[in-house]
């Protein structure tokens, strides 16, 4: 998980005031719906330059962030959306543009939305939230309820995607390129290997998925 990402770090960062109470933010009851009757998203989160990524991250193992430790890919709008657990991927710069990239199995429900919507959000969280996490990844929303199973608040952005109260940095992105891994195109042995084992079936083929950083929050 996100470790790094908590009160003291981000009120260390330059880019936040030092003297903000969190208090309020750990203590809301969690739900399984948008309320908009409760604080707003720019109360919760405060919007920083893509570029202060570096800060937010200075402390963090970004090998670790992507492979080892979870986050969650959503997509979809206020009245449908899905999450899954992200594992894999990084960020650089594609066409002059910041960018994540991630990497998806072509079966993923996530990723229908992703291509319906053309966005879509990568959230960061506490280790607390490990448990919430872990059903984002066993379960599927194509064929069950788990969006109002998991315990985490969902809430909009002000572009409308969807991200949860409970994350700590949350970054949107836009679908720049979704690409299928060819076989062919793979040139170590390790990962011949790899692709050998998972694409035993079309529906466990991986596609890549680049997306432009439109907005990056962290919570106040």
């Amino acid at each position: 998980m996100l470790t790094g990402i908590v009160p003291q770090k981000i009120r260390e960062c330059p880019c936040e005031r030092k003297n903000e109470s969190l208090e309020v933010l750990y203590n809301m009851k969690t739900t399984n719906h948008i309320n908009n009757n409760e604080i707003s998203f720019e109360q919760l989160f405060k919007q920083i330059p893509q570029n202060a990524i570096c800060h937010i991250l200075a402390d963090e193992n970004v090998f670790a962030l992507v492979g080892k430790d979870f986050y969650a890919v959503t997509a979809g709008k206020e009245g449908h959306y899905n999450s899954m657990i992200g594992s894999g991927g990084g960020w650089g710069l594609l066409f002059r543009k910041p960018t994540t990239w991630c990497l998806f199995r072509a079966d993923r429900y996530t990723l229908e939305l992703i291509e319906k919507e053309q966005t879509y959000t990568l959230s960061y969280f506490p280790d607390e939230y490990k448990k919430q996490m872990l059903l984002l990844g066993n379960k599927s929303g194509r064929n069950s309820e788990k969006m109002k199973e998991v315990e985490l608040t969902s809430i909009q952005t002000p572009s409308g995607n969807i991200s949860f109260r409970e994350a700590t940095l949350i970054i949107e992105c836009k679908l720049t390129v979704l690409t299928t891994v060819d076989p062919s195109d793979l040139c170590s042995q390790e990962a011949k290997d790899f692709t050998k084992e998972e694409y035993k079936d079309a529906n466990h083929y991986r596609k890549l998925a680049f997306g432009e950083i439109t907005s990056v929050w962290v919570k106040k």
